[in-house]
């Protein structure tokens, strides 16, 4: 039985965003004997978010980093306090740009019990977001299929009962107890983004469970963008982006696929140099 969740956020500016995200937690419908304690860690915001954070939002624990974490290690700092603080029975991964369904909780819970009675065992639950405007999936859980030479991944769309899936992404992520236990947080090789989809490889190839849960678990829009610059960038910024934590990530990528696709790592190291010396392809196949 789920009774009190650690609740794990990092933010760094996004102020409007992170109160949106916060208020659609406090106002969503709670299960009855369900309880949550919010973890935050801001990586040094400039824009008072922690000042309104603590006049809006008192019983918040927070903590304040010297502004080089980013994503990943900002997410585990609040993981590794709330672990610290007390025992709970699960963690819900969140990211600040989410504005939550008013039944997220119940959702989660429900696929929970379905993981219970089909697998015997706790699992990963990820919830769903969609874009506000365009209805669009934006987050949630996708279907791994690979051959010697590559991998795709297909998004889920959520039905009447939980999915199951290989990857996920951790814009609405639940963790239980027991895959906590074993697998701990994100490995702590990934700075910004590519944690979520390791610690889901992770967790299956230790056999938990990952399912989608039912329904749409909230709203957030997929303002990436591309993920490679311009041919009239200098190649020295190319090269400055292919190894940049918010760019393509180099360093974590390659050890990344070393550890979960070694077979079709070869290809893909040269892809992404690829797209870093002559991105003009990219540009060519993305405007078709």
């Amino acid at each position: 039985m789920i009774k009190n969740v650690a609740v794990l956020l990092t933010t760094f500016n996004r102020k409007d965003k992170t109160f949106s995200c916060l208020e659609s937690l406090q106002i969503a419908n709670l299960p009855s004997g369900l309880t949550f304690d919010v973890y935050l860690t801001d990586d040094n915001s400039t824009d008072g978010t922690v000042e309104e954070l603590i006049s809006k939002f008192p019983n918040i624990y927070i903590d304040i980093s010297l502004g080089s974490l980013y994503w990943a290690r900002g997410m585990n700092v609040s993981w590794k306090r709330a672990i610290n603080t007390k025992k709970y029975d699960a963690y819900l991964l969140l990211n600040d740009d989410v504005v939550l369904s008013k039944n997220f909780w119940f959702d989660i819970l429900e696929t929970h019990i379905y993981c219970l009675k089909t697998k015997n065992i706790e699992g990963i639950y990820v919830s769903t977001t969609v874009d506000p405007n365009t209805k669009k999936i934006t987050y949630g859980g996708s279907k791994l299929k690979s051959n010697f030479f590559s991998f795709n991944l297909s998004k889920i769309t959520p039905d009447i009962k939980p999915i199951e899936c290989e990857i996920t992404n951790a814009n609405i992520l639940f963790i239980t107890k027991s895959v906590v236990e074993q697998l701990g947080v994100f490995d702590e090789m990934y700075i910004h983004g590519i944690a979520d989809y390791d610690y889901s490889l992770s967790a299956r190839k230790l056999k938990f469970p990952i399912y989608v849960t039912p329904n749409y678990g909230g709203f957030c829009i997929n303002d990436h963008g591309k993920n490679w610059l311009p041919q009239n960038t200098k190649l020295k910024d190319r090269i400055s982006f292919l190894y940049s934590p918010k760019g393509l990530a180099y360093s974590e990528y390659c050890y990344y696929l070393k550890k979960h696709f070694p077979i079709q790592r070869p290809y893909y190291i040269l892809m992404i140099w690829m797209k870093t010396i002559f991105p003009i392809i990219w540009d060519k196949i993305k405007n078709e």
